[in-house]
Formats: C-alpha cells, structure tokens, sequence
C-alpha cells in the first residue's frame, strides 16, 4: 500500500499561497494515481484534485479548477498541491490519497488515505 504522509499546511491570508506536499510511503511505480481531498467542519468531504502517477495527466474539481496546480515529483515519490488565490472558504482539513478503485478520478473511492493537514486561510 502507499501510505500517504501530508505536510505544508498552515495559516494564510486571503489570497495569499501555500503548497502542501504529500510523500508516500514506498516507490509509486505501481500506483495508478494520487490525489487531494479537503474537510470542512459540517461538511462533505470534497475531492479536489488527482495526477496519474505514468502519463502524469490531471484532473481537477471545478472550484479550485484554475486555482489549484497538482503535481508529482517520481524521483521524490511525492504529489504537490500548489493553491493560489486562497478564499477563507478554502479553510480546511487537505487529505493526501493513494490508489483509486477505479481510473474515473473525480468519483472513486480511494484504497489509501493520509490523516490530514490543516489549511486556514484568514486575516
């Protein structure tokens, strides 16, 4: 399994950026993609964003699309977040997620889940 292990969140100001990375725990070679998740108290969890791990193409949500950048470093067996133009609606738990059940990215369940890091965009 690929654990994830998040990192980089933190306190911003509205519009402000913060890139949030995310290591797994063995070589990814194997893993047809990971991917980005956030929590908001009182609500669902979102999925945000994913990268196939061999042909590097992504996906995104519609609200962060143009936003959020995902992007995944092979040799570091780790997936970057980069989030711009942050809103205080952004404020949230982000969650690292590896090996999908399926290849339709926006919509399926995900095998491995990382325990979070807290992003709070306020002035």
């Amino acid at each position: 399994q690929v654990q994830p292990v998040e990192s980089g969140g933190g306190l911003v100001q509205p519009g402000g950026s913060l890139r949030l990375s995310c290591a797994a725990s063995r070589p990814t070679f194997s893993c047809y993609a990971m991917g980005w998740f956030r929590q908001a108290p009182g609500k669902e969890r979102e999925f945000l964003a994913a990268i196939t791990w061999t042909t590097n193409s992504a996906y995104y949500a519609d609200s962060v699309k143009g936003r959020f950048t995902i992007s995944r470093d092979s040799a570091k067996n780790t997936v970057y977040l980069q989030m711009n133009s942050l809103k205080p609606e952004d404020t949230a738990v982000y969650l690292c997620v590896g090996e999908p059940f399926d290849t339709r990215l926006h919509s399926t369940g995900w095998r491995n889940w990382g325990q979070g890091t807290q992003v709070t965009v306020s002035s």
